[in-house]
């Protein structure tokens, strides 16, 4: 039954394929030839198919896994650079009507605090976050056509673009809401999104069924084709994931693969990003109830790896994970981290207390404030990017695909990355972290290869000393 190109989900993600693959990895994970041919052959940032890709999962050879660990930074510096985009989550209903065994908004749960977010209060949430110095933001609400009907989101999209707070702006919004139809994303593209976010938790459908067991979302075809649809819909990059420790890794990452390059056969795009979240303590949700939950050795291969095989794709790692893990991960495939993130309806503006009955939908392990994390960052040497230029000018979908593949689209990443951490300099950065920032800004316009780009860099830059904003390549 399998189909890359087939509309339907079952051909494109078919369960037979899967499970051949991971057999196929088992039975040759000891042929180094093989295995060093294909690690060989990612160098060319072209990627690897998901039968090739498990094949090095499952491959326990050490210095095979040295020599991958070499490749997929070797692929991040070129792709990406050392740049880390910047962004918060912003929840706006933890309200929702299907019966997640894993998500603590599950509709039986009585403990957790049900909340939605007037308009008024999303202003003040987003100046809280402005104030910290976000310029993305990732709409999060749960499945609720009564209470979070596509128009609450589209009125909240409206609001949070309209709001100019002293030099704060929030100039990209992308959104994570359950699948719908191809009307509903025809209107979140006219609302001017960026980035439609869908994890699929997990692809094995017995399995998804099980753990949606009441709900829309208990429909496995109608999501696994959401991104179909918002394609279908106008919406260009969209973003995919699984929540690891909900099956199998192994059957997952398969799955996961296999979307991507669904996407690339179907739609002529593969996703924009992909997230590897793990599943999480939360309120009336233990992570001791999945015995599949995964190592942080597995978890650091599995970014490795899908860094091999899909080059061109953002990667994406929230507060789920420490601050270890992810100072980890960022070398090996990284490329977006979320920072000073809470998962609370309303957590920014009024932070809830422990005495507070929680809205969280997961507890969170990196608490550091986004000064801390840019702070940080700026002392490995990492780039804090807040910059959203490919998307307002218009450099998405094969667009971006096009650029990043060719290289050229570091002309235009590098600079602004540098003058959006400018802005953030000036505007919201501690005395130490400015410093830090503005100490990694001087040193890397050196890295700039196009004298003509790197000068208007430097112009652009005093500019912004003297109080200009929003510069982009």
């Amino acid at each position: 039954m399998y189909n890359v190109k087939s509309n339907k989900a079952e051909e494109f993600i078919d369960d037979q394929e899967i499970l051949e693959t991971i057999a196929y990895a088992k039975e040759n994970k000891d042929n180094r030839e093989l295995i060093f041919s294909l690690i060989e052959r990612a160098k060319d940032c072209k990627g690897l198919t998901h039968r090739e890709a498990m094949l090095l999962l499952e491959c326990e050879i050490p210095e095979a896994i040295d020599e991958m660990e070499k490749v997929a930074k070797m692929i991040k510096q070129k792709l990406y650079g050392n740049r880390i985009v910047m962004f918060a989550p912003l929840y706006l209903s933890n309200y929702c009507v299907n019966g997640c065994v894993y998500c603590p908004y599950h509709l039986k749960n009585k403990h957790i605090a049900r909340k939605k977010l007037t308009q008024e209060e999303i202003k003040k949430e987003v100046i809280a976050l402005q104030n910290m110095g976000h310029k993305r933001l990732a709409l999060e609400t749960g499945e609720d056509p009564i209470n979070n009907p596509i128009e609450y989101v589209l009125e909240s999209i409206k609001t949070i673009y309209g709001i100019k707070h002293i030099n704060g702006a929030i100039r990209r919004v992308n959104v994570n809401i359950a699948a719908t139809t191809v009307e509903n994303y025809k209107k979140l593209k006219e609302a001017g999104i960026g980035t439609y976010i869908l994890f699929q938790e997990t692809y094995n459908k017995k399995n998804y069924e099980a753990l949606h067991p009441t709900g829309p979302k208990h429909d496995y075809a109608y999501h696994t084709e959401a991104m179909d649809r918002a394609m279908d819909g106008g919406i260009d990059d969209v973003g995919i994931g699984v929540l690891f420790g909900l099956e199998m890794y192994r059957y997952d990452f398969v799955g996961l693969l296999m979307h991507a390059e669904h996407l690339e056969a179907a739609k002529g795009v593969g996703p924009h990003t992909i997230s590897v979240p793990r599943i999480c303590p939360a309120d009336d949700i233990d992570k001791s109830d999945f015995s599949n939950a995964i190592s942080d050795k597995i978890f650091e291969k599995i970014v490795m790896i899908i860094r091999m095989a899909v080059p061109y794709t953002g990667m994406i790692i929230s507060t789920r994970e420490s601050k270890r893990v992810r100072e980890r991960v960022l070398e090996l495939g990284i490329s977006q981290i979320s920072g000073g993130s809470k998962t609370s309806v309303g957590g920014y503006d009024e932070p809830e207390t422990e005495e507070d009955t929680t809205s969280a939908q997961f507890d969170i392990s990196d608490n550091r404030t986004l000064d801390e994390v840019v702070k940080w960052l700026c002392e490995l040497n990492y780039i804090p990017s807040f910059c959203t230029a490919c998307y307002r000018e218009g450099r998405t979908g094969d667009r971006f695909m096009q650029l990043c593949k060719s290289g050229q689209i570091s002309n235009c990443c590098h600079p602004n990355a540098l003058m959006t951490l400018k802005e953030y300099s000036q505007d919201y950065a501690g005395d130490d972290t400015k410093l830090k920032a503005d100490n990694l800004i001087m040193k890397e316009l050196d890295n700039i290869t196009s004298d003509k780009v790197r000068k208007i860099c430097q112009e652009r830059l005093t500019m912004i000393e003297d109080g200009k904003r929003d510069f982009r390549f």
